[in-house]
């Protein structure tokens, strides 16, 4: 019995004895960043931008891997179950993290429980975007004649839990509107689908349909908050539009799976940390409508509480539209 005891001490030094040199010379190769959604939404934009920085701060390259599908939660699943050496990252959002644990009754992951924090990466506002053939010309016009479509008024989104699936069913609980709700693999085909008129409109972050809004394609009628988007200054927020209850903004966040050694979670956060202070990353983040988070609001620690405290705010609010949602389609 001493004999085993003691070799379960000489092991557990050993272990123990490893991490601070496997640290030390992590990374040794390349890291992969899963992206729960297809190219072209915001948070494959936001990881891309990231994952450059951080790519210069580690020394190693940081590449993105998109595995959409199910809003986000496929991904997701994958990076929980993937080994924790720190060569599997997670971009996630919202959607994944906080829309999903409401919308979703049989998850096979926790948000909470089965990632390590690494840091926020951005906030964005949520703009309400419309095909450009619809002839409202301010929020109140758009709401008005988005009612007269009844039942064949159609909105999109990236997917059940998906950021723009929240979105939207905050916004349509606060409007009174009630569409036929048309789930796409991600924000890049259901703004391509808006684009070529398929369907009427949907709510995303600023940051990934920005550049469609200013070439004309589509229209923006409302920014989330109590100020316009730098990016879309031509559109009210809400505050201005009448519109003062639809307050959102959209984070974006870098997450490891459970059991990632700390010194490696460290070495990340330090590395996210230098990218968020590189003004060619702060430049693209921002020129896109996002905000680079401050000091204050970065590290582990901060987006392990923001995530706790959004899960318990957007919940119930999540879940009653959702009701409100099923009972207005029967």
């Amino acid at each position: 019995m001493v004999r085993i005891q003691t070799w379960l001490v000489a092991a557990a030094a050993i272990v123990l004895g490893a991490l601070p040199a496997m640290a030390q010379d992590y990374p040794t190769r390349t890291i992969k960043m899963v992206v729960p959604f297809p190219p072209g939404g915001p948070s494959d934009v936001v990881a891309r931008i990231v994952a450059d920085g951080m790519s210069r701060a580690l020394g190693e390259s940081v590449i993105i891997e998109n595995v959409s599908g199910a809003g986000g939660t496929i991904g997701t699943e994958r990076v929980a179950e993937a080994s924790p050496d720190g060569y599997t990252l997670l971009g996630a959002g919202m959607g994944s993290h906080v829309a999903a644990p409401a919308l979703f009754a049989h998850l096979k992951y926790d948000s909470t429980k089965d990632f390590e924090p690494i840091g926020l990466a951005s906030n964005s506002p949520v703009a309400v975007v419309a095909r450009k053939g619809i002839p409202a010309k301010n929020l109140q016009e758009f709401i008005a004649w988005a009612k007269k479509g009844g039942d064949k008024l159609r909105q999109g989104h990236g997917g059940i839990g998906s950021a723009s699936h929240m979105a939207c069913l905050l916004f349509n609980a606060e409007a009174g509107l009630h569409p036929i709700s048309v789930a796409f693999r991600g924000t890049g085909p259901a703004l391509n689908d808006l684009i070529g008129g398929h369907i009427d409109y949907f709510c995303e972050q600023v940051l990934s349909i920005a550049p469609a809004v200013k070439g004309g394609s589509i229209k923006a009628f409302v920014v989330s908050g109590n100020a316009r988007s730098t990016a879309l200054p031509n559109v009210p927020s809400a505050k201005e539009a009448g519109f003062p209850n639809y307050q959102l903004s959209i984070w974006s966040a870098i997450f490891a799976p459970k059991g990632t050694p700390k010194p490696i979670v460290d070495k990340l956060s330090a590395a996210l940390d230098k990218a968020l202070d590189d003004p060619a990353v702060v430049k693209r983040l921002t020129g896109l409508g996002g905000t680079v988070p401050s000091k204050a609001e970065r590290g582990p620690a901060h987006l392990e509480t923001v995530l706790k405290a959004d899960i318990a705010r957007w919940n119930p609010i999540l879940k009653q539209a959702m009701t409100m949602s099923k009972k207005a389609a029967k």
